[in-house]
C-alpha cells in the first residue's frame, strides 16, 4: 500500500498554505512536525478529502482519492484537532452512531464499539455521557471512532494537544498499538509525541517539507552543534543573551548546566563539551521561539534527491533552507512545481 502526495498545493488568495509538496508514504508511523501555521492541518485535511487542493492530488495505490470517492473514505480514519460529538450521547451511542456513518453493519457495530472502548481504556464507561468525560477520555474516544472501520490510512491532527503528560504517554502507546499495517500520519508541534513512536519524521515549514528521515537520521545534521557547559548561576542569563540556549538546569551548588546550540566550538573559558543532539534540539535549531524560521538553520536542512528512506517515504518539495550541508538524513526537496461534522460541542 502507498499513499502518494503529488505536488499538493493549497492557496488562499495571496497566501500559500501548502506549497507543491510531494511524498510517498508506506505503512508506518509518520510524525508531521512543525510550528503552528506551518501547514500541517491543511495538508491533513487535503489527505482526508475535506479540502480540495488548488493543484496536485492525493493518490492511494496509484488512484486519485477524488476518483476513489467512497471507497477511499471507507479506508480512512481521521481524528481532527477538535472532533465533533453530541454531549448528551453516551460513549456507546456515539460509537454506534459513527459506525452507522461509516457504513458498518449494525449487527457488527456494537461488538466492534465495545471492543474498541475496551482497548482505549473506556470499558465500564460506555454508558456515561460524553459531556462528563475528561479531555483525555474524549481523545481516547476520538481515536476509537477513528479506527472503527479498521482504516488503512489513519490521520491524527494534534491528538495530544491539551493533555497532561500521563495522558499523552498513554495516547502515544494507543497510537502505536493501532499502527500495524497502516499509514499513520500524526501531526504535532510537541516533539516528544513523535520522538518515541514515529518511524519517520516529516518536518514542515512555511507549507513545505524541509526534512525527512528517522528521528536518529534527522538529528545527525546537527551533530557537533549541541554543547553544554557548567557556569555560575549569575552567568546563565548572560549566556542566554549571546547563545541559542536550549535548556538550563540549576544546581544547589550555585552553578547551572546550560545546554546550547553553536556552529563551532564555544569560547575556551566556557569549558563546554559537545553532547548528542535530540529531536528537540533540531526543532529549536530550525524554528525560533515564535515558530518562524530560525536565523540559524540546521546544516543539511535543504534540497536533496528525494531518496526513499527505510521507513518508506520519498518526495519533493519546493522549500530549501540552510547551507546545503551534507546531512546524512534523507531530505524531502526538489520540484516547486469526511470526518464527522454532525455534532457540536455546545
Amino acid at each position: 500500500m502507498e499513499l502518494e502526495l503529488d505536488r499538493l498545493t493549497k492557496q488562499y488568495e495571496a497566501k500559500i498554505a501548502v506549497d507543491r509538496v510531494s511524498a510517498r508514504l508506506r505503512p508506518g508511523v509518520y510524525g508531521l512536525l512543525g510550528a503552528n501555521g506551518a501547514g500541517k492541518t491543511t495538508i491533513m485535511r487535503m489527505i482526508c478529502g475535506i479540502l480540495r487542493p488548488t493543484s496536485g492530488e492525493v493518490r492511494l495505490d496509484g488512484r486519485s482519492i477524488a476518483e476513489l470517492g467512497e471507497a477511499y473514505r471507507a479506508r480512512l480514519g481521521y481524528l481532527p484537532q477538535d472532533f465533533g460529538y453530541y454531549p448528551e450521547f453516551t460513549a456507546l451511542d456515539f460509537m454506534e452512531y459513527m459506525a452507522a456513518l461509516k457504513g458498518i453493519d449494525a449487527r457488527e457495530a456494537r461488538g466492534r464499539s465495545l471492543e474498541l472502548l475496551d482497548r482505549v481504556g473506556l470499558a465500564g464507561e460506555e454508558r456515561r455521557r460524553i459531556r462528563t468525560f475528561s479531555g483525555g477520555m474524549k481523545q481516547r474516544l476520538g481515536i476509537a471512532q477513528a479506527v472503527l472501520n479498521d482504516p488503512a490510512v489513519l490521520v491524527l491532527d494534534e491528538p495530544t494537544a491539551g493533555l497532561d503528560p500521563k495522558e499523552r504517554v498513554r495516547f502515544r502507546n494507543l497510537i502505536a498499538s493501532f499502527a500495524t499495517n497502516k499509514v499513520v500520519l500524526l501531526s504535532t508541534h510537541i516533539v516528544s509525541d513523535v520522538e518515541y513512536i514515529a518511524d519517520s519524521i516529516l518536518m514542515m515549514r512555511a507549507g513545505s517539507f524541509i526534512m525527512q528521515g528517522s528521528p536518529a537520521e534527522v538529528v545527525r545534521g546537527i551533530e557537533g552543534c549541541v554543547w553544554q557547559a557548567r557556569v555560575p548561576v549569575r552567568e546563565a542569563d548572560a549566556l542566554a543573551e549571546r547563545l541559542s540556549v536550549v535548556n538550563v538546569h540549576y544546581a544547589d551548588d550555585g552553578t547551572a548546566l546550560v545546554r546550547f546550540l553553536s556552529d563551532g566550538a564555544p569560547a575556551p573559558e566556557l569549558a563546554a563539551t559537545p553532547v548528542a543532539p535530540t529531536l528537540e534540539d533540531l526543532y529549536l535549531r530550525v524554528f525560533d521561539e515564535t515558530g518562524n524560521a530560525s536565523a540559524i538553520d540546521a546544516p543539511g536542512v535543504t534540497g536533496g534527491s528525494g531518496a526513499t528512506s527505510d521507513a518508506g517515504v520519498s518526495g519533493t518539495s519546493s522549500a530549501s533552507a540552510g547551507r546545503g550541508g551534507g546531512s546524512r538524513a534523507n531530505r524531502v526537496s526538489g520540484r516547486r512545481g469526511s470526518h464527522f461534522g454532525g455534532g457540536r460541542n455546545a
